[in-house]
């Protein structure tokens, strides 16, 4: 039987940086709080390689003594707290004194430091948890560490890492977070020798944004300022019919904190639930404020989840300020008399119609149209399309919908449904062989990303040009869409991409997996590709019964859901209780 025994310290702390150094991105998120936590207000980041060659964070904080820096290499030292109870009214980003040891461990490390009473730093050089040298050194007040080689002791946590340039997108994007929860504080970002971005002092959170993000980023969005007795929610939140195809676009900070919050996001969806379409989501940069004893952030590793004491009445608050800042708006917007009601209100504005996206109006196109390609006959299919002339088209209801007679009875079918099925085998069958028809455009298409995404969309554009699409990298998170497969409307293509993107990000569109990624693409674009005539003629219905009933699969569309449902003789004699 194996001796148990305790393990060296270095081989706990090399262990503890597995839960709290996954990537180089954590690496940055624990030196950019501890320097928040320091009391600094100018916060320069550097980093090269994507991280893996060096981490750089340097503050002006109050710095430590020759002691505090030798104990902070230790583990579990922190001047965060004393004991449990501390944890109910936690003020600080940090407090479990687990990330400077654990980043000691896995990579070289040094820390220069001063504070303000001491007349010179001190310097404390550590390689694979094992100390180097401690000395002496000049240095202003303040703290700066670098980290270089990180995993060079574990490499096999460098085979988990992505591509440099999404590594470098989720550093970009932490210290975005970071600079934008604490505008107080100057951030400065330089990547291989180049300044990314450089954010003063702001006291207005849109001013804020548009640096960071850039100017596009605040289009289209709401300040919100609503306080309650013990909780107040502030930042900016999208309009109505403003959206995204994915959860990306929802920020949220809790005292400050960066955090992931169920009750948050969940509260965020439903009160956009009547503004926005299905599978799009609201952007918004909100901030709650709560006491810190009715919040838990220690549940897990890298303090991004929370927990609160009542996540009801956090929901519940969220959705009422939400909703009442989008009344209020919509008041403002109304015209003079009566307005129809969206269920937010008597005057708040109805979401814009789906196919429009939210970058504004269609791009007028000088193009024909692409005619509907016939779809494949197979002889499963040809047995069941010979019984679609026995059906007799009566008409349509409330446009989407067809009805039609037979012999058995009626049959309601689902227009959007059955083209979806359509085109999905239509899509599926062109990204098969690679034959998708390509328009050039008049005007190239701009389009801005956040760090993350440009590195997704670069890692992927040979997926992207074999679907249609010519998007041309032209500076940094900023691309130029030149060509779109000829199905596709110019008005929807920024939607699209962006949509596309985040499928990608969210592992939606496996990148290993070539036929489960043109499956996800092919759902995607046949969603878009779909257009609803409001009048239908009985010759385009007929046509669109020989194109469903020709295909592998008529009853259901892409996503699993009846094309149409039947009513027999039998079913609508019992309605009428016959």
């Amino acid at each position: 039987m194996a001796k148990v025994r305790i393990l060296p310290d270095r081989v706990a702390n090399q262990i503890a940086a597995g839960e709290v150094i996954e990537r180089p991105a954590a690496v940055v998120k624990e030196l950019v709080e501890n320097a928040l936590d320091a009391g600094a207000t100018r916060i320069s980041v550097e980093f090269a390689h994507a991280g893996r060659s060096l981490i750089r964070v340097e503050d002006n904080g109050q710095g430590m003594s020759p002691e505090d820096a030798r104990t902070a290499l230790q583990r579990h030292a922190t001047s965060k707290i004393g004991d449990a109870a501390d944890l109910d009214k936690l003020a600080t980003f940090g407090f479990r004194g687990e990330a400077l040891p654990s980043i000691a461990s896995v990579s070289k490390f040094t820390l220069w430091t001063r504070p303000s009473e001491e007349d010179s730093g001190t310097e404390i050089a550590v390689h694979s948890g094992r100390l180097l040298h401690e000395r002496s050194c000049g240095r202003p007040v303040g703290t700066r560490i670098d980290v270089e080689h990180l995993f060079e002791p574990v490499p096999a946590r460098r085979k988990f890492l992505k591509s440099d340039r999404t590594e470098a997108g989720h550093i970009v994007d932490c210290v975005r977070l970071y600079a934008l929860a604490c505008p107080s504080t100057s951030f400065t970002l330089v990547e291989d020798g180049k300044q990314i971005f450089r954010s003063p002092e702001c006291t207005r959170l849109a001013d804020r944004v548009a640096e960071i993000y850039g100017p596009q980023a605040t289009e289209g969005l709401l300040e919100i300022d609503i306080r309650e007795e013990g909780l107040g929610l502030t930042g900016l939140i999208g309009r109505p019919g403003v959206g995204r195809g994915n959860r990306h676009g929802m920020v949220a900070f809790v005292n400050t904190r960066p955090v992931d919050s169920r009750a948050i996001n969940g509260a965020l969806i439903e009160s956009y639930r009547e503004s926005l379409p299905e599978g799009r989501y609201p952007v918004a940069f909100v901030f709650l404020q709560c006491r810190p004893v009715d919040v838990d952030v220690n549940v897990h590793p890298a303090k991004r989840e929370v927990r609160f004491r009542s996540e009801a009445v956090v929901r519940s608050f969220v959705i009422r300020a939400i909703l009442s800042t989008i009344r209020d708006w919509g008041a403002k917007q109304a015209p003079a008399g009566p307005a129809p009601s969206s269920g937010l209100g008597p005057a708040a504005d109805l979401p814009a119609p789906f196919g429009s996206g939210s970058v504004g109006e269609p791009v007028p196109r000088s193009w024909p149209v692409e005619e509907p390609l016939a779809p494949r006959q197979t002889g499963r299919a040809q047995g069941i399309g010979a019984l679609v002339p026995n059906w007799r088209f009566v008409g349509t209801a409330h446009e989407n919908y067809a009805l039609f007679e037979t012999g058995q009875g009626l049959v309601l079918l689902d227009r959007r449904a059955a083209q979806e099925r359509v085109w999905y085998e239509r899509l599926r069958a062109l990204s098969a062989t690679g034959g998708v028809s390509v328009q050039h455009l008049l005007l190239a298409l701009s389009l801005d990303l956040d760090p993350v995404a440009a590195a997704m969309l670069t890692d992927n554009l040979s997926f992207f040009r074999h679907h249609g699409f010519e998007i041309t990298e032209f500076g940094r998170n900023f691309f130029r869409v030149e060509a779109l497969p000829s199905w596709m409307e110019p008005g929807d293509a920024e939607t699209f991409i962006r949509d596309l993107v985040g499928a990608f990000r969210d592992g939606r569109i496996p990148t290993a997996d070539v036929e489960g990624a043109r499956d996800e693409f092919s759902r995607l674009a046949a969603a878009r590709a779909v257009r609803i005539s409001p009048i239908l003629e009985e010759t385009d219905a007929m046509a669109l019964l020989r194109e469903l009933f020709a295909t592998s699969a008529p009853v259901v569309d892409p996503r699993g859901h009846p094309t149409y449902v039947e009513l027999n003789h039998g079913e609508l004699a019992r309605r009428f209780q016959k």
